[in-house]
């Protein structure tokens, strides 16, 4: 009698004749197994993720300042009865503020947003041409790239320091922080300022820790993902100082 061969324990028979190898790996869901190229870190979900917690990380920021703006609004227009004298008197007092300095101050901080939008396309590009560099025996010539993350880095202290001489010349005015009349006027000022201040100061610490991967030569697509997502904050923190501005040549009247 005949032996049967099981189906199972059958070779496989290819297209010319030949035996294939058995099939191996795989789940039950019917894909291969994990091939060398899923071990490969996912830049872009990783990049989508970032940006995506910024938009998160943003939004407290925008209720901030929006409580702010609509404490100002009820600050700008309230009458506070004086006992002393049967009348309303306003609290609000209007605040002379250094223009010439904060235009200056803006200035610069509109120049480190269009550096930093360079920084951010130029470190783009190089790792889009990564994986074109690591093939053998392909150049693509030297390229002349200037530093503008540092640049920015400069810009962002320098704003900084200049809010700090905003500062030193309210109080040189006679404008407190906390005290004297127009003390509602005077803390709208200092608060909006130093908050804003103080969130910049945040992205500047990601600038410096973007330079430092720089310097340590840390993965392109790493870096990327850094300076792509400190590049859109510090546009946030651009148009929100402008926003702020506008409030001001209100609060000067």
């Amino acid at each position: 009698m005949s032996r049967v061969t099981p189906i199972s324990n059958r070779p496989s028979i290819g297209h010319n004749g030949g035996s294939l190898p058995p099939h191996s790996g795989g789940g039950g869901d019917g894909r291969g197994g994990r091939g060398s190229g899923d071990s490969m870190p996912n830049y872009g979900e990783r990049l989508r993720r970032a940006r995506l917690g910024l938009a998160v990380a943003i939004i407290p920021i925008l209720m901030l300042f929006l409580s702010f703006t609509v404490a100002y609004l009820v600050w700008r227009g309230f009458l506070n009865f004086d006992l002393g004298n049967p009348t309303y008197v306003r609290t609000w007092l209007p605040v002379r503020l250094p223009w010439t300095l904060l235009l200056t101050n803006t200035a610069i901080l509109i120049v480190s947003s269009l550096t930093i939008e360079l920084a951010r396309r130029d470190i783009t590009r190089q790792a889009a041409l990564a994986p074109v560099r690591s093939i053998p025996g392909v150049s693509l010539g030297e390229e002349r790239n200037l530093p503008w993350l540092g640049i920015t880095t400069v810009l962002g202290l320098l704003f900084l320091a200049g809010q700090c001489d905003v500062w030193m010349q309210l109080s040189e005015r006679g404008f407190h922080f906390a005290g004297g009349p127009g003390a509602s006027s005077v803390s709208f000022v200092y608060f909006l300022t130093g908050m804003h201040g103080l969130h910049l100061a945040g992205g500047t610490l990601a600038l410096l820790f973007s330079d430092l991967a720089a310097i340590l030569n840390r993965p392109i697509e790493t870096r990327r993902i850094v300076v792509d997502v400190t590049a859109w904050y510090w546009h946030f923190m651009t148009g929100l100082w402008i926003y702020i501005l506008i409030l001001f040549s209100f609060a000067a009247r």
